[in-house]
């Protein structure tokens, strides 16, 4: 395997004294304490990680990794498995719902092809590392070797780094590709010991009989990997996807080096949560956009204690609920650093 040693380095500690800072000064803004509710608590988080009494969010990093999934054969997703190349190269072409989004809050976008069935030419915004076409079918064999969950790891952790020396103020992690919700809903069940009819939703539009198949697919595969299933990593070798495994380095990376990561929908969620198995105090570092359509999101946000800030019904994956989220932290950190205090503006406090 690919050196993974680095996964065991260390979390970096939260600014517990920015926070108090933070909190003394939300305490004397011209407004009744918690009249701003969850936007209050985002700013006290977001000082925690950033070390700084008012955080900023000017600077966001979206990495979007996309793979295909040898799953995909057994007819769990509502599109051709060649639509994840078609997709990357819409992706290229500026035309993806990601692309428009990171446009309009003015994000860094990046995007890695970490392997797909069809062969792609090399595209302008497309970093190809190509780890094999595509994963293999997880109801037959596991997904990668362990060469490869290394590599997928380390691309997710050269993109957080990426983002560190782009000094941003928070990362994003995007996916694609054609059947990984089936993936992310085996790593789910196996990491939360739960039956698939618990997790498995339509994914890219399956009508009923499709999801009954894809839950038929899901158990055949944990059946098939149980011997296999006694760490995250190995939950992340025999079951996951190229960009399932690239989330979490990335999300790890982030954890270690200090960089508040801003966790997308279901797919990414399922990353999240594989990355706290990896390492518990990962999770400090995260923070949750939205809450997906996909059923079996409900129950891992549970499992995370995750308080997503959103709940729009989106269901698309690229970091794009992530995305959306964003203007919510950024007027969360501009009133928190903008508004006058009862001081400033000679009003009197409460009980004054």
């Amino acid at each position: 395997m690919s050196d993974i040693g680095w996964l065991s380095n260390s979390i970096a500690p939260l600014h517990e004294e920015d926070k108090r800072q933070a909190g003394a000064r939300q305490s004397s803004l011209t407004k009744p304490a918690g009249a701003l509710g969850r936007l209050e608590e985002i700013t006290l988080d977001l000082a925690a990680m950033q070390g700084d009494v008012c955080p900023q969010m000017s600077e966001v990093f979206i990495s979007v990794f996309a793979a295909d999934h040898g799953v995909a054969l057994n007819g769990v997703s509502a599109f051709p498995q060649a639509v994840t190349g078609e997709m990357i190269k819409n992706f290229s072409n500026g035309g993806a719902a990601i692309n428009v989004l990171a446009r309009e809050i003015g994000a860094h976008l990046e995007v890695i092809n970490l392997g797909t069935i069809n062969k792609l030419p090399s595209l302008e915004g497309v970093l190809d590392l190509q780890l094999g076409p595509g994963t293999k079918d997880i109801c037959s064999e596991p997904a990668m070797s362990s060469d490869q969950l290394g590599k997928a790891l380390m691309a997710g952790r050269d993109a957080a780094s990426r983002a560190a020396q782009y000094d941003a103020h928070l990362f994003i992690g995007g996916e694609m590709g054609i059947g990984n919700t089936t993936s992310a809903t085996a790593l789910a069940c196996a990491a939360l010991n739960l039956p698939p009819a618990d997790l498995a939703g339509p994914g890219t539009g399956l009508d009923a009989a499709g999801i009954a198949h894809k839950i038929d697919i899901v158990r055949q595969a944990l059946q098939r990997h149980e011997p296999s299933l006694n760490d995250p990593l190995e939950f992340l070798r025999c079951l996951g996807g190229f960009e399932i495994a690239a989330l979490v380095g990335a999300y790890i990376t982030c954890a270690q080096s200090g960089l508040p990561v801003l966790v997308d929908g279901y797919i990414s969620s399922i990353a999240a949560l594989m990355a706290t198995k990896v390492t518990s105090s990962s999770s400090n570092w995260f923070l949750y956009s939205h809450r997906s359509a996909e059923p079996g999101h409900k129950l891992v946000l549970e499992a995370l204690h995750a308080r997503p800030l959103l709940d729009l019904g989106m269901r698309l994956g690229e970091g794009s609920g992530a995305a959306v989220a964003v203007p919510l932290l950024r007027m969360a950190c501009a009133l928190h650093a903008q508004m006058a205090t009862f001081n400033e503006a000679g009003i009197s406090e409460k009980g004054a």
